[in-house]
């Protein structure tokens, strides 16, 4: 018999099934969803990637309950910060929720935001994509990311103290060309070509990051003798066949089945900092009874849906007048709705065990 969420689960260990029942919303019911992502709405045929759900091995994921989760957000605010996945888990989240509240766009400098009224619960975006600060600039090459390594973005940070749950998501920006300063000095560049730096490995900034990230929210909110909770999303694999600048393609139709794909090496050491970065940020603050840390590991279980993505459906009816020559595809990204709607019902799950075990018990 498959056990409930009150005992100790694994939930990022398991299988994709097949589910008969598809998915709470669609591209017509939620008017949230980046067009981008609306996948059956630019023509994608086939649908059997909207039936498949995530069953962990040892225990049942529950289908999402949309009046749970506004119920534990009541009189409070949840903000996603980071990259664009953010913003695709962000709303996908808003369009199950939306099955039972309506979200309303409310104005707010330095996030996107909405607002339930059912439940005077707030859920923002801010984009940032390397947590700390960063900005761009031209040089003589390509465009790069400049990130200045000993300092947190304030665009994000100013608001902590108006934040009851902060979800962070980092990783895939860390993979372009960039530009690494530190202390008002260039550290080193990754991938910078014809540019006279050193190359650096991006794995110590993204530590870093994540690290300045971290320490900030406990000394901005924990400091202050005030709780909160964080949650870190895990790095989602991308399913490029082929390079992603030079007409890489994602045309798989189903789920791998497990032990069928391994993580590559640069995903799984992404994916192992920030489950480090997690357990140090846990140990740092043992002492207080206000910070709850724990990581969302999407990383296994994204790694099992090359189905789920835009591909050339990032744009609308791209084969409308035959397949052209190139086709841009975003095989990053996940297609709402999609295999992304799991990481909520995973997200609720740890939600629900919190409610259970208030902060002052951890």
């Amino acid at each position: 018999k498959e056990k409930t969420y009150e005992t100790p689960c694994d939930y990022f260990n398991g299988k994709w099934v097949r589910d008969k029942r598809g998915p709470l919303y669609n591209g017509s019911t939620c008017a949230t969803i980046k067009e981008s992502q609306n996948c059956i709405i630019n023509g994608r045929h086939d649908s059997t990637y909207l039936r498949w759900r995530w069953k962990p091995s040892e225990c049942h994921l529950p289908r999402f309950e949309p009046n749970t989760f506004l119920q534990l957000i009541r009189n409070k605010h949840v903000a996603f910060v980071g990259d664009s996945m953010a913003r695709n888990q962000i709303e996908s989240l808003l369009c199950l929720l939306a099955t039972a509240s309506t979200p309303k766009r409310v104005h707010h400098k330095g996030s996107r935001r909405w607002h339930f009224d059912s439940h005077n619960a707030s859920l923002s975006l801010y984009w940032s994509p390397f947590l700390v600060q960063g900005v761009q600039r031209t040089s003589t090459g390509p465009q790069h990311n400049v990130m200045h390594l000993d300092l947190v973005n304030e665009k994000w940070a100013r608001d902590v103290d108006q934040m009851d749950l902060i979800v962070l998501s980092v990783g895939n920006w860390f993979l372009v060309p960039s530009v690494y300063y530190e202390g008002g000095k260039v550290l080193g560049c990754l991938k910078c070509h014809g540019l006279k730096y050193s190359d650096v490995s991006f794995y110590g900034s993204l530590r870093k990051a994540l690290r300045i990230a971290l320490n900030s929210i406990i000394e901005r909110k924990v400091g202050k003798g005030n709780g909160v909770d964080v949650i870190l999303r895990t790095f989602s694999p991308s399913h490029f066949e082929g390079d992603w600048d030079k007409g890489g393609s994602c045309s798989k139709t189903k789920p791998y089945r497990k032990g069928e794909m391994q993580l590559g090496e640069v995903d799984a050491e992404i994916r192992r900092i920030e489950m480090e970065e997690v357990e140090n940020a846990k140990a740092k603050v043992k002492q207080f009874g206000g910070f709850r840390l724990e990581a969302l590991d999407v990383t296994k279980l994204a790694l099992l849906r090359p189905d789920g993505h835009p591909g050339a459906y990032m744009n609308p009816f791209p084969f409308a007048n035959g397949v052209p020559k190139r086709v841009q595809s975003d095989c990053v990204h996940w297609c709402l709705p999609g295999p992304i709607d799991s990481w909520n019902e995973i997200f609720l799950e740890m939600m629900k065990k919190w409610e259970k075990q208030p902060r002052s018990q951890q």
